[in-house]
């Protein structure tokens, strides 16, 4: 981190930019709005070392700000069978019997320790989503 203040510093300096820290939400939409300007602007000019280091700042911002919530295990699970042109009777294959498969995805059964493990090996889903509470 403090190699890329640096990198900020300097290119501030060097090329006379106005860019800002985001200290609140309309810090954080001015930013989104000049991004989206210059967006499109050629590497090695200033319009794009001022996008390099105006997304450095607007994903600083969010790291810290804005959490990504995890996914629910049962959508996570369909969203991968769906990546992965899965059907239910494919699950069963995985984790035991049809009609299990279908109380789990119906939300009616938790899955076991076992169930997730399975999952986590079969379909690579994360198995900090897959033990999650639903």
């Amino acid at each position: 981190m403090e190699r890329v203040q640096c990198m900020i510093k300097s290119m501030l300096k060097t090329y006379n930019m106005t860019v800002k820290p985001i200290k609140n939400e309309e810090d954080y939409q001015n930013a989104l709005n000049r991004l989206e300007i210059i967006f499109d602007a050629k590497k090695d000019t200033i319009e794009g070392d001022e996008l390099e280091i105006l997304s450095l700042i607007i994903d600083n911002y969010e790291n810290e700000h804005i959490p990504i919530e995890m996914p629910d295990p049962i959508e996570a699970i369909k969203f991968r069978m769906e990546q992965m042109g899965l059907k239910q009777k494919d699950l069963a294959e995985i984790m035991g019997f049809k009609s299990r498969v279908s109380e789990i995805m119906n939300k009616k059964r938790k899955l076991t320790l076992d169930m997730i493990r399975k999952l986590h090996a079969a379909l690579h889903i994360p198995t900090e989503v897959l033990v999650q509470e639903y």
